[in-house]
Order: structure tokens, then C-alpha cells, then sequence
């Protein structure tokens, strides 16, 4: 287990990272165009990870994760409240980008940056060696932490949850889609999600927080 002294220390050096603004992966066109708020929950006590893809706009605001209504969903998904959620002894919080990337020309979130995973993933992963569950949410999550797990797409991935959750790897993975609202009608034409998948995850997470 990590030392907190240690996990302070990169905690503060996350939260001065700058990258994506002064050294941006596709050139100096391509630079973060506001300031950069890394917004990520590291943990010596955690034994659940939640792997998400960006910080929103709300989040980038009040530098709190899931500070939103996707997060409300999340809880619900879970079942717990926001105050188990916050408890960063109950909940490690490393989305794939710790910024909010900004919005496309057509008001969407832009995806994860770049340079952000390559540069602390791995070492913010390794600094938390007691995580038993990492909940992997969205495609770009996915991909990083479920290789050839992954399946065509999101959705088949999800779907083929049991083959992922019970791989033997450690720590277990359990992907999930974004519990974004845009995310609503993905739920009502898959309703194994919340009849299958769901109650196993409360279960999972209520045995990781006693």
C-alpha cells in the first residue's frame, strides 16, 4: 500500500499539471484553450476505482467529480449515497482525462485529451496498488483498461460484463456505459442493464465498502 505522504505528493503534482495547455499532443494549435483544473480522487484506502473519461464543464467548476446529474445516476448505479461517494477512503476517481477537454461545434464534450493518460495513467494505477475493482465507464476508459477484453463496441462490451468481471484478472473490471442523461435511451433498449448487471454491481460495491 501507498503511503499517504507519497499519494500527497502527486497529488499536488496533478494538480499543477499543465500539458495539455503548454506542450499539447497535436501542436500548439491544439492547446487546452482555457486553464487547466485537474479534477481526480486518489486514494491509499480505496478499494474501488472509478475509471471515467473527463471532467464536464460542471465539474471543471466546482472541482468536484461527478458533481452532476450523471452522477446522481452513477450513485444510483451503485447505491450510495453522495457523502459515501465523496469519501475518498470508499472511492478512488481517475477519469482518462483530468480536464474538462472543452466542447465540439456542436455543443458535445470533446473527448479525453491526449497527452493526459500516457503521461500519469500508469503511475497514478500503480500508486494505488489495494484497488480490488476498477469501474470502467465509456469507450475511451474501455479501451485503455480492458485491451482485448474490449469488445466491437461499446455496448457488446458492456453486455459481455460477466466474461470481464469474473477473467481473473486483479484487480476485476466491470465496464459500464456513461451515465450521462444522453445515455437515457441506450438504458430503455437494454434493460439487462439494470435487471442483470446492476444488482451484481450494489452487491459488489456494498461487500468493497464494509
Amino acid at each position: 500500500m501507498t503511503d499517504e505522504a507519497t499519494l500527497e505528493t502527486l497529488r499536488g503534482q496533478i494538480a499543477s499539471c499543465r500539458i495539455c495547455r503548454d506542450r499539447p499532443a497535436k501542436g500548439p494549435e491544439y492547446r487546452l484553450p482555457h486553464e487547466p483544473r485537474p479534477v481526480v480522487v486518489i486514494s491509499s484506502r480505496a478499494r474501488i476505482l472509478i475509471a471515467g473519461q473527463a471532467p464536464g464543464l460542471r465539474v471543471h467548476e466546482s472541482g468536484l467529480p461527478f458533481d452532476d446529474a450523471s452522477g446522481d445516476r452513477l450513485r444510483s448505479w451503485l447505491g450510495v449515497d453522495r457523502a459515501s461517494f465523496y469519501d475518498r477512503d470508499r472511492f478512488a476517481i481517475v477519469p482518462m482525462g483530468f480536464c474538462f477537454p472543452g466542447y465540439d461545434e456542436n455543443g458535445a464534450d470533446l473527448p479525453p485529451r491526449r497527452e493526459c493518460a500516457p503521461f500519469w495513467r500508469q503511475r497514478v494505477i500503480s500508486a494505488m496498488p489495494q484497488i480490488e475493482l476498477v469501474l470502467v465507464i465509456g469507450q475511451y476508459a474501455q479501451a485503455w483498461h480492458m485491451a482485448d477484453q474490449r469488445q466491437d463496441n461499446m455496448t457488446e462490451t458492456v453486455r459481455a460484463w460477466r466474461d470481464a468481471l469474473l477473467s481473473g484478472r486483479s484487480p476485476a473490471v466491470l465496464p459500464l456505459p456513461h451515465p450521462s442523461w444522453r445515455n437515457s435511451g441506450w438504458l430503455k433498449r437494454n434493460p439487462w442493464f439494470e435487471n442483470e448487471l446492476l444488482p451484481v454491481l450494489r452487491v459488489r460495491t456494498k461487500i468493497l465498502l464494509s
